[in-house]
């Protein structure tokens, strides 16, 4: 039979790239009212790849199916990834703790909803950001190839796919060169920054987007159980940096060092 692949896109609604954030007056959580949300870049990058691996060989991905945990406002994160290309989508709503805010999930209640979603699915690849920047964890790819026992290849560059073998080769940066990686469908793939450049979405493909299957479930549904095992006691920002100065000698150099307690 020929090679299939039902491809999973775990997306994040994150505080938008370009958004400074702040520090909410309770000093306890980043502030989220007013601010603008989008699709967590790393994720918009594991969508792309999922569309050009159905662009580079005609029935070669059979589906792509988007989920994201979050609030209802999510669902405008999942409509940005289907203009993109995806088929269809599925939220896993969290309840909320306030008008404003829903429960934070922690990278293993993340990996944990998301194991259960994609044994649902039936899927055998898993494409995902290998990092959210509202958080910078890095933890959640891992930690569902863990669950799934699945292969996994983290921080990919470049994917190829052999239709004859159903191996999948991955090509990631590492100090001091490239690093290839081959391994058998079901995998876990987490992009990097340089794996792709997402396309711009045409009008056209974002009206066809509010069209596309959506469906909610809840971790209920799942059978998972999402009490977070960490408490945020305090948020501070980190220091502000003093000014530099300038020296005549080394020996003053080294006596500057010694006065602020470098050496």
């Amino acid at each position: 039979m020929p090679l299939r692949l039902n491809i999973v896109v775990p997306v994040k609604r994150v505080i938008d790239f370009a958004i400074k954030p702040r520090i909410n007056a309770s000093k306890n959580a980043i502030e989220t009212k007013g601010v603008k949300f989008s699709l967590n870049p790393f994720c918009e990058i594991a969508v792309e790849e999922a569309v050009r691996l159905r662009e580079s060989s005609k029935g070669l991905v059979e589906s792509i199916t988007l989920v994201s945990a979050g609030s209802a406002k999510s669902l405008d994160t999942l409509r940005a990834g289907l203009a993109l290309g995806a088929d269809k989508a599925t939220l896993i709503e969290i309840p909320a703790i306030d008008d404003s805010k829903s429960l934070e999930l922690e990278p293993l209640a993340v990996a944990k909803l998301l194991r259960a979603f994609v044994q649902k699915s039936n899927a055998n690849l898993v494409i995902m950001g290998k990092q959210a920047i509202d958080d910078d964890s890095n933890q959640t790819g891992q930690m569902l190839a863990g669950l799934l026992n699945w292969s996994q290849a983290t921080n990919a560059s470049k994917v190829t796919v052999d239709e004859t073998s159903g191996v999948v080769t991955v090509s990631r940066e590492v100090d001091g060169g490239t690093e290839t990686l081959s391994a058998p469908l079901p995998l876990v793939i987490t992009t990097d920054l340089r794996l792709n450049t997402p396309r711009y979405t045409k009008l056209q493909d974002i009206m066809k987007a509010k069209k596309k299957k959506t469906e909610k479930v809840s971790p209920e549904d799942l059978g998972v159980d999402i009490s977070s095992r960490l408490e945020i006691l305090s948020l501070s920002e980190p220091p502000k940096r003093t000014g530099g100065g300038k020296v005549n000698s080394v020996d003053a150099l080294i006596g500057k060092l010694k006065e602020t307690g470098a050496i």
